[in-house]
């Protein structure tokens, strides 16, 4: 399977950050659990996500779990996506988390992110309680009808295991370098394919 597997630890890496500094896993990492997620500027997923994710960035900061943003996506043929754009819409939308450049990919493929939005929750000791999405309707709040992210956090602070530690996650898919645009890993897994057709003019 080409997502982390639940109870995996979490593959380290080696990336430059927003704040100018590079980061690995470690110092990245919240005293109650770290949440990352793949993400980029360009995909309406992202972007409908966009102010659940600082209400949850608010949240979880406030919690001692730590969250940031990977951005994986190749640049030749979305440019919108490149780092120095990045930090440049962090400014203007007031994003406070930190941001890391996965240029190369590679911690995308670690990972095994598939698309954007992409959410990988890690306990207080490193480990993957929970893959997936933030809710069933990223592109718009008012129809999110489930909040597995949310519940896997609750669920990881009260220590128990998450009551659905996997979905897939809703969105564009990542662009790889040299490969067509909506290329996905042969052994990627595809839980929900009816909720992703929406994505194949992003």
């Amino acid at each position: 399977m080409f997502t982390l597997p639940i109870g995996s630890p979490a593959p380290d890496f080696k990336l430059a950050g927003s704040d100018g500094k590079t980061h690995d896993f470690a110092s990245v990492r919240g005293e109650n659990g770290t949440l990352i997620f793949f993400t980029c500027n360009h995909c309406p997923y992202v972007i409908g996500s966009e102010a659940r994710m600082k209400d949850l960035f608010a949240d979880v900061s406030a919690k001692d779990i730590s969250m940031v943003a990977i951005h994986s996506n190749e640049t030749d043929g979305h440019p919108e996506d490149a780092f120095p754009l990045v930090i440049e819409r962090m400014k203007e939308m007031g994003f406070g988390w930190l941001s890391l450049d996965d240029g190369q990919q590679f911690t995308a493929k670690a990972y095994g992110a598939t698309r954007t939005p992409h959410y990988f929750l890690f306990d207080k000791h490193g480990v993957l309680v929970y893959a997936g999405r933030m809710d069933n309707s990223p592109r718009d709040a008012s129809r999110a009808e489930t909040h597995e992210l949310r519940d896997a956090i609750d669920d990881m602070l009260a220590g128990r295991a998450a009551r659905v530690p996997e979905t897939d996650a809703i969105g564009c898919n990542i662009k790889w370098w040299d490969k067509e645009r909506h290329w996905m890993p042969a052994d990627a897994c595809d839980l929900d394919y009816l909720d992703q057709k929406f994505g194949k003019n992003a």
